[in-house]
């Protein structure tokens, strides 16, 4: 079956739930982090919404930065191969550091950022993604911060996108597949 971008996409997540999600995710990691300013790493650009977001809550002091990985080029499956289009500009060494995903799917590309960061020699990597497709797992991830596990449909919104389309979708919706 194939997918039709031009279809109108279902919703799956409504803004409401991503905003209580984003909250909660919030609350934790300012518990977590108290006293502390960590560093927080979103990947680009389906994190940018998420991150956006989050930080609004955070009621600690935080440094951003930005990685940019590519393992999907056009295609809507993982070329498996994961490569730094752009890598960290700050030094993370001795720093707590959060990974920010908007969707981890395999666990190809959060490994790799967790191997590259951790090269970086830094005090403690956690991850807090927004959601999570666990029925799609290659490798294992231990995700410390999570909205929502998800099923295993093409996600759009909310910073996801399809061949850069429906990044602005308030909702975390779905393309719905041609019968």
């Amino acid at each position: 079956m194939a997918m039709d971008s031009q279809a109108e996409p279902g919703v799956l997540i409504n803004r409401r739930e991503i905003e209580v999600a984003v909250c909660r995710l919030a609350e934790q990691i300012n518990k977590d982090y108290h006293g502390r300013k960590p560093v927080l790493v979103a990947v680009l650009k389906g994190a940018f919404v998420f991150l956006a977001d989050l930080i609004r809550h955070l009621d600690l002091q935080v440094e951003v930065e930005f990685v940019c990985l590519s393992s999907y080029g056009q295609d809507r499956e993982s070329s498996g191969e994961v490569k730094v289009v752009q890598g960290l500009c700050i030094d993370v060494k001795g720093r707590d550091v959060i990974i920010i995903e908007d969707i981890i799917d395999t666990g190809l590309t959060t490994d790799f950022l967790m191997n590259y960061l951790n090269k970086q020699e830094p005090s403690s990597v956690k991850v807090c993604a927004l959601t999570s497709k666990s029925s799609r797992r290659q490798i294992p991830v231990n995700i410390d911060y999570l909205g929502f596990d998800v099923p295993d449909k093409f996600l759009v919104g909310y910073g996801l996108d399809c061949d850069e389309k429906f990044r602005q979708l308030p909702d975390i919706c779905f393309i719905k597949e041609e019968q």
